[in-house]
């Protein structure tokens, strides 16, 4: 079984070092290792896609890791010529994946790498996704600012009431999906709606979701609120789709009077 690991990257010049000293001696560790059902990566693969950086981080992140790139870790550069979103930055990496299972991450060691194998290791034989939850009860908040706890906290409750699903965190980057999943469902979303557009379109086709509980971490660099009010404004858009959606299958479903 072949591992990908996916990193959107933007503006991250100055996070190289932290990638070389966290993400890579993960990624190594996890070439040989066993994975549930008895399965053992065999290679794992790094797939780098730089959302339209201002800065010099494509040039960066290819002077760093192309010389490390090997057959059982083969290691990928892609470039969006301009800033594009991060939903648009995960579908460039998992198109350009070629693992049974595909994880994304963010790049700043928001959720630590060091926890990858633990979420590999929830991927039992009838699990399609794993998605971290820094929400679910067993979960974990470090430095975050209260306000961004309590909207994403708050979008993360909607969706549960709205999918009527016992998941707590739908609005990670860090996951894991299955082959079949990268292949079967598509999504729209080009901003930061379009992991969660991805999670969430999956567990309507019937895909099996499973929380991995998870520490989140404050952010090296911060999100401006213009693009936070911008995210928002994206999730209740994307969550009246999800009502109509409901509201339309209840119609059609309820005996006449």
């Amino acid at each position: 079984m072949n591992i990908s690991i996916v990193v959107p990257c933007f503006n991250e010049e100055d996070n190289i070092e932290k990638l070389d000293a966290e993400l890579f001696p993960v990624a190594e560790s996890l070439i040989g290792s066993k994975l549930p059902g008895g399965d053992t990566a065999a290679s794992v693969e790094v797939v780098f896609v730089d959302d339209g950086s201002r800065d010099n981080t494509y040039h960066a992140l290819k002077t760093a890791f192309a010389s490390r790139s090997s057959q059982k870790l083969p290691i990928k550069f892609e470039k969006h010529e301009v800033n594009r979103g991060l939903g648009a930055a995960i579908r460039t990496g998992l198109q350009a994946s070629t693992g049974d299972i595909v994880l994304t991450t963010d790049s700043d060691g928001t959720y630590k790498f060091a926890t990858i194998p633990a979420l590999l290791a929830c991927f039992q034989h009838n699990v399609d996704v794993v998605t971290a939850s820094p929400y679910h009860p067993d979960g974990e908040v470090v430095g975050v600012p209260g306000y961004r706890i309590f909207l994403s906290k708050g979008s993360s409750l909607l969706y549960r009431i709205l999918l009527n699903w016992n998941i707590y965190t739908y609005t990670a980057l860090f996951r894991g999906y299955r082959r079949r999943v990268v292949e079967q469902v598509q999504f729209e979303a080009d901003d930061y709606l379009g992991g969660t557009e991805l999670m969430v379109k999956a567990m309507l086709k019937g895909f099996k979701v499973v929380e991995f509980p998870a520490a989140l971490h404050s952010r090296m660099f911060g999100v401006s609120k213009a693009k936070l009010w911008r995210t928002i404004k994206s999730h209740l858009r994307f969550q009246y789709r999800l009502l109509m959606h409901r509201l339309r299958l209840r119609s059609m479903f309820s005996s006449p009077a």
